[in-house]
C-alpha cells in the first residue's frame, strides 16, 4: 500500500509541478493565458457553433452586377439602376428599400439623378450615396457633350434637345445657359449663366455677349428650363432674347435659336418666328 500510494504521489507531484511550469509559462507568455481561456470556454461544449450564413443582400449584389454586365443596363427596371449606385451608399446593407423610396419620393429615375445635394442628403443619401448620383449623372452630360463637340450642332438637332433635356429638363428653378459654338458650328463650351426662381431667371445681354467674345465664339445657342413644364416663351423670354441678339449681331456673332426645356417637350424661337 506505501508502495502505491507512494507512487500515486510522485505522479501527482510530477503534474503539480508541470501544472506550475505551465503556470509560470503562462504568466511570462499572453498567448498562453489567451489559449488557455479559449480551451476553458470550449469545455463541455459538444461542437463548434456553424458559421452564420451571409447575408441574403451580398448574393442579391453579385447577381444584379452579373444581370447589369451580360444582360445589359437596358433589362434592369430603374430601381435597380438606383441600387447599384447605392451600394457605395452602403457597403454592407440592403439598398433595395432606399432606393425604390427615393424614386417614389422624387418622381422617378430623372428626378433622383437631377436632385440638388441638399435634396438628396435631406432624403437620406449620405456622401457617399451623394457622389455617387452625381458623378454618374455628369459622367453622362460629358458623353453627350463630347458628341456635340465632334460634329455640327445644328445638323445634330435631336442630339442637342437631348442633351438639354438631360442637362436642365427637370430643374426645380429657371437655369439660363449659354452654348458658344465655332465658325463650324461645333460646341466650344457650354456655361450656365444664371440661376434664378422657379419662374423668373435674371439675364443681362452685356455679360453674355462679353462671355462670347471672350471664348472668341462665332455663334450663340441660348437655352432655359421652365421647372412648370410649360414651354411657351413669356414676354420676359421674347424680349432678352431680342435684346441679345441685336447686341450680338452689332459684334458680329449669330444668335441661331433659344431654346425653352420643359419635362414634355421643348420650344425653338426660331421655330416660332421668334428669331
Amino acid at each position: 500500500m506505501k508502495g502505491k500510494a507512494g507512487a500515486n504521489s510522485g505522479r501527482s507531484g510530477g503534474r503539480a509541478s508541470r501544472g506550475r511550469a505551465a503556470g509560470i509559462g503562462a504568466k511570462k507568455n499572453p498567448q498562453i493565458r489567451q489559449a488557455g481561456r479559449l480551451a476553458e470556454a470550449s469545455v463541455g461544449s459538444p461542437s463548434l457553433a456553424p458559421p452564420e450564413e451571409s447575408p441574403h443582400y451580398l448574393g442579391h449584389r453579385r447577381r444584379l452586377r452579373e444581370r447589369l454586365v451580360v444582360g445589359g443596363p437596358g433589362n434592369l427596371p430603374d430601381y435597380e439602376l438606383l441600387e447599384i449606385l447605392l451600394f457605395a451608399q452602403n457597403p454592407r446593407g440592403d439598398v433595395k428599400p432606399l432606393a425604390k423610396r427615393l424614386i417614389e419620393d422624387f418622381g422617378g429615375l430623372a428626378e433622383v439623378l437631377s436632385a440638388e445635394s441638399e435634396a438628396l442628403a435631406a432624403a437620406g443619401l449620405a456622401m457617399a450615396g451623394i457622389a455617387a448620383v452625381k458623378s454618374v449623372r455628369e459622367a453622362a452630360l460629358r458623353l453627350m457633350r463630347a458628341e456635340l463637340r465632334q460634329r455640327e450642332v445644328i445638323g445634330s438637332w435631336d442630339n442637342l434637345i437631348a442633351y438639354c433635356n438631360a442637362e436642365i429638363a427637370w430643374g426645380q428653378v429657371e437655369e439660363f445657359h449659354l452654348l458658344f459654338l465655332d465658325r463650324k458650328n461645333a460646341l466650344i463650351r457650354h456655361e450656365k449663366q444664371q440661376k434664378g426662381t422657379i419662374d423668373h431667371t435674371p439675364v443681362y445681354p452685356r455679360e453674355v455677349i462679353k462671355r462670347a467674345l471672350e471664348l472668341g465664339a462665332s455663334a450663340l445657342i441660348l437655352v432655359h428650363n421652365h421647372p412648370s413644364g410649360d414651354t411657351t416663351p413669356s414676354k420676359a423670354d421674347i424680349a432678352v432674347t431680342r435684346d441679345i441678339a441685336k447686341a450680338a449681331a452689332a459684334v458680329n456673332i449669330a444668335l441661331h435659336d433659344h431654346l425653352i426645356i420643359g419635362r414634355g417637350g421643348h420650344t425653338s424661337f426660331k421655330d416660332l418666328g421668334l428669331l
